[in-house]
């Protein structure tokens, strides 16, 4: 019996060339769509940036040592390419 490993999840996707870090762009779909923002990081292989202050969630951290308290952080999630649009 051979295994086959699949990389379904794994799609080619580009991203265009101009978006660069640090562009501002406009979300054009999803929840927070038509807000702006500036890109902070782009992942090139799976076709997705992650913007400022665009589609932010929250974990909530367990104390790591005895006498700390937990926490909440806040942090960017990353969006698909396809749902943003360049601003000049």
């Amino acid at each position: 019996m051979t295994s086959r490993i699949s990389n379904s999840k794994v799609k080619n996707k580009k991203v265009s060339k101009k978006i660069k870090v640090g562009a501002q762009v406009k979300i054009i779909a999803g929840k927070q769509k038509g807000e702006t923002g500036e890109v902070l990081k782009i992942f090139r292989d799976k076709g997705m940036v992650i913007v400022q202050s665009i589609n932010c969630k929250k974990k909530h951290q367990k104390p790591k040592q005895e006498g700390q308290s937990g926490e909440i952080i806040e942090f960017e999630k990353p969006i698909q390419v396809s749902n943003i649009a360049l601003l000049s």
